[in-house]
């Protein structure tokens, strides 16, 4: 290969990667393949991963429960993402814990975290703290301090109101620096017409960025086989995905496509038990 091309493809290389980046950052992505097939949604259907999605959601499940997910896209390994929480649900309300890892090498961040999360009549209320580190080869490392903040009220006992602000204190990438990490917002509807469909919708606006629309369905097919999909808007997505549950235990997966880049493929396990 000469010189030229070589450059040609790295620049290219990097230009993926950086774009990438910058959709599927850690602290705004959402986590656990069970809400990626829904559309990335955030806001809604409490378990474990809301510590990831939403820390307000997390003391509406009525158990503690231990989750784990990696995030392959478009056969980059430099954006795939590992992610690891659990929670633990007292009298006092729900307490979570989470790490997570996304990219390669060559630009990397990972975040570390604590949460909680309790309800006061209709509403449930959670903040979270986290460490957030970003490494780039050649560069260094740095980190900041993230507050995110949500909640959920029930309108009606088939009707959810929810929202969550990732970054509300716009935290930096390092004290030393002026650039800013990701802030976003997001306000979703979930609704529930009979015991096994799920409609959910969702607007997420980052402060740099187009808002996004998002709508996802999911469906009970048997006890224990869940079936799900969802699209978003800006850019325009497409998912789908399936849970497999047997009593405490079990797995999702999702797989989605983004026209200019390609597909996607998410796999979750959980395990949850009742103190």
């Amino acid at each position: 290969m000469t010189p030229m091309k070589k450059v040609l493809t790295f620049t290219l290389t990097w230009g993926i990667v950086l774009f990438a980046f910058a959709q599927n950052d850690p602290l705004t992505q959402t986590h656990g393949a069970r809400m990626i097939a829904l559309g990335n949604m955030r806001v809604h259907l409490p378990d474990t991963w809301s510590y990831f999605n939403n820390i307000g959601a997390l003391d509406r499940a009525s158990y503690t429960g231990i989750v784990a997910g990696y995030d392959h896209r478009y056969n980059l390994k430099e954006l795939s993402t590992f992610s690891l929480a659990g929670s633990f649900r007292n009298t006092w309300g729900t307490f979570g814990a989470g790490i997570s890892r996304f990219g390669g090498p060559l630009l990397n961040q990972q975040s570390l975290g604590v949460g909680y999360s309790n309800t006061l009549g209709i509403s449930s209320f959670g903040i979270k703290l986290e460490w957030a580190q970003t490494q780039i080869e050649g560069f260094g490392s740095a980190g900041g301090l993230v507050v995110s903040i949500g909640g959920v009220t029930e309108l009606s006992p088939s009707l959810f109101l929810g929202a969550h602000i990732s970054n509300i204190n716009r935290g930096k990438i390092s004290p030393e620096s002026e650039s800013r990490l990701p802030t976003s917002v997001q306000l979703g509807l979930h609704y529930l017409p009979s015991e096994s469909v799920s409609l959910l919708l969702e607007f997420e606006k980052d402060i740099l960025q187009d808002p996004i629309v998002k709508a996802g369905i999911e469906y009970r097919l048997k006890e224990w086989v869940i079936l799900r999909t969802g699209v978003n808007s800006q850019p325009a997505k497409i998912f789908a995905g399936f849970g497999i549950q047997k009593e405490s235990y079990g797995f999702d997966y999702s797989y989605g496509n983004q026209s200019a880049l390609g597909n996607t493929h998410h796999l979750s396990l959980f395990y949850q038990w009742n103190d």
